[in-house]
């Protein structure tokens, strides 16, 4: 008479788990691009196309960051008080108003809850960190989430910068920006 083990099943469970998420991930990568799209959903497109032209950044960066940073809810608040689409403080918006980058008579930081105003002033504090690290994005991205000063840091230790940020949450964040980034491209190479 044969024994059947007690729990034999449990052998079988890795292997289950990773095929399954090895199907998982063969689906995100190779996936028809209408089934990305609903991942990867793409709003408010003259709004980006605008201000990406004006402030000299590419429009699927400003598609990345705003897939990362809300999810595309124009509504999003963070519990630090950063608002909308872009996640911006309004600290931020009028600091781009100071600087000269957003017009003010036009761009009302009050309006940060607007979607277009919104993107344009996220768009232009993109084009503001792009020009100070000199075009570097993944330095622009880091400091969009983290901060310039603690960017200036980073970068002050030699090095690859994803190796010196100390923030596991500025560094999940630069990787899935940039991802986001390269579906974008992929996806939408003909919108913009």
């Amino acid at each position: 008479m044969r024994r059947v083990r007690f729990l034999s099943w449990y052998r079988v469970l890795p292997l289950v788990l990773t095929f399954s998420l090895g199907g998982c991930a063969y689906l995100y990568s190779y996936a028809p691009a209408p089934l990305m799209r609903m991942v990867y959903p793409l709003y408010h497109e003259s709004a980006i196309a605008s201000a990406s032209q004006r402030y000299g950044v590419d429009p699927f960066l400003v598609c990345a960051v705003i897939d990362s940073e809300s999810g595309w809810d124009e509504g999003a608040q963070s519990h630090r008080g950063a608002v909308g689409l872009m996640q911006l403080m309004p600290d931020t918006a009028t600091d781009m108003i100071a600087k000269g980058i957003v017009d003010g008579g036009v761009y009302s930081v009050d309006d940060l809850t607007d979607p277009d105003v919104n993107i344009e002033f996220g768009t232009a504090y993109l084009g503001y960190l792009l020009s100070y690290f000199d075009g570097n994005i993944d330095r622009a991205v880091a400091a969009y989430n983290a901060g310039l000063a603690n960017v200036d840091y980073w970068s002050s230790q030699g090095g690859a910068l994803h190796a010196a940020i100390t923030y596991p949450e500025t560094q999940a964040y630069l990787v899935r920006v940039l991802k986001a980034q390269e579906r974008y491209q992929e996806l939408y190479s003909d919108r913009f």
